[in-house]
């Protein structure tokens, strides 16, 4: 299955799509902005939050679906998954599921601080795991990630057959799962994702078929400038860099 796309909306399709109930989207959301101050990567670590923007994010996304036929809202363990799943499921009064399939992908790095010019790249201790991109050797293998990410998505697919679901996960663990879709090569260049902040990635199956991929912004406006997708790192700005 091939795509196309842009910055603020894309899909690849399959023209024999018609109105059949064995119609299934699978909307795959990216949380909002976390409050992290002293810009580490958090990966895994319990007590991050939302920040008060990042609540911003997930209240208009909340919005935007608020018209959809969605039946099954579901988000990573992580408190910012969470927090942004949370307006999604009460718009539609929905009780929140929990998968832990979405958590973010396990990284050596976790709680160091990763930023342009500084932090634990420059430190050669560091090194080691940094000798296989295309694993990585820094965090949990691609392949991997694929195979729980698909098993959420699939879970999802059924819980919500012939609806809409809502998941609400990671950067990487996204990208990786759209690029195993797409049929492109895992590994890749982070500054290139196509997973903005409060993003939705979107999975539409005709039976247990995947048959089309769609990328929306609809809090484009809020992220700031240097986090949206393609933009140049900034010294001291990257503060939700792996999120």
């Amino acid at each position: 299955m091939t795509g196309t796309s842009d910055s603020n909306s894309s899909s690849s399709s399959d023209n024999s799509i018609d109105n059949s109930s064995d119609i299934t989207v699978v909307h795959v959301m990216r949380h909002g902005e976390v409050a992290n101050p002293d810009g580490v990567l958090y990966g895994r670590l319990p007590g991050y939050h939302l920040s008060e923007l990042g609540r911003q994010m997930a209240d208009r996304v909340a919005e935007h679906l608020s018209s959809r036929d969605v039946t099954h809202v579901v988000a990573s363990p992580l408190e910012r998954a969470q927090e942004t799943a949370t307006p999604i499921a009460k718009a539609h009064g929905l009780d929140l599921a929990t998968d832990g399939r979405l958590i973010e992908a396990d990284n050596v790095f976790q709680g160091k601080t990763f930023g342009v010019g500084d932090g634990a790249l420059k430190k050669p201790g560091n090194w080691q795991y940094l000798v296989n991109p295309f694993k990585p050797s820094w965090g949990e293998p691609y392949v991997d990630q694929v195979v729980r990410m698909m098993g959420a998505l699939d879970a999802a697919k059924d819980a919500a057959r012939g609806h809409e679901a809502v998941l609400v996960s990671h950067q990487l663990p996204i990208w990786i799962v759209r690029s195993y879709v797409e049929r492109r090569r895992l590994w890749h260049d982070p500054r290139k994702r196509q997973c903005t902040l409060a993003s939705l990635t979107t999975f539409t199956y005709r039976g247990d078929k995947i048959v089309s991929v769609g990328y929306t912004e609809p809090a484009r406006d809020l992220v700031p400038a240097h986090l949206l997708a393609g933009a140049k790192p900034v010294k001291g700005k990257d503060k939700a860099f792996g999120a």
